[in-house]
């Protein structure tokens, strides 16, 4: 599948999770923000090389924001896989003092499972659904998973997935899918408390 992501324009496996949180959790803040009636822009920043360089830029970027001369985000979302490690180990991490708000998407253990939370929506994305899988730590599992249940729906994913990753969020039941994983609904808390935050604001900036 690698080979195949590489002659798509990404790099590495890096470059595709990357992607994936930026498509489901893009995904999500739009469709939050749209059902409290609250227009936002989503200016991206990306790191490589691991959890802990995500961490320490994410730092950096707050500081340059403390130093500005005026506010460039209402609001930051930070998102990370937990990975082999709790989330709450994730979260202590990237918890820092900032001049903004902050949420954070901490997808335990990896993002494409909240793409597998929710078997009727997948089923109207690709006419047959699919399995909750069980949490366990193993990387590249839940891409696996993804492909293998998208596949078994009679599509092929030309790159991994990803390109369904909107389709699936739109079609989601998010409260559903949060029962499923505490990970989702920590985060779609914390989201929708932001949101709220902002709409009581005189304008939005953007996130």
């Amino acid at each position: 599948m690698l080979k195949r992501l590489r002659a798509k324009g990404y790099k590495s496996l890096e470059d595709v999770e990357t992607t994936f949180e930026r498509r489901v959790v893009g995904a999500l803040v739009r469709r939050v923000a749209e059902e409290q009636g609250i227009r936002v822009s989503i200016t991206w920043r990306s790191t490589r090389r691991g959890h802990g360089r995500v961490a320490g830029e994410f730092k950096q970027y707050l500081r340059g924001l403390e130093r500005s001369d005026f506010l460039v985000a209402s609001m930051v979302v930070v998102a990370t896989d937990a990975n082999c490690k709790r989330r709450s180990q994730r979260s202590k991490e990237i918890n820092v003092d900032a001049p903004v708000r902050i949420v954070q998407a901490i997808p335990d253990p990896h993002v494409e499972r909240w793409l597998l939370l929710d078997g009727a929506a997948f089923k109207e994305v690709f006419g047959a659904g699919c399995r909750a899988p069980d949490r366990k730590c193993q990387r590249d599992r839940y891409k696996e998973l993804l492909v293998q249940a998208i596949h078994a729906a009679g599509t092929q994913p030309l790159l991994g997935g990803i390109e369904y990753a909107e389709d699936i969020v739109n079609k989601m039941d998010l409260a559903r899918a949060s029962r499923a994983d505490p990970s989702l609904d920590q985060f779609l808390r914390d989201l929708r408390a932001g949101l709220s935050q902002l709409a009581r604001w005189p304008r939005s900036k953007g996130i």
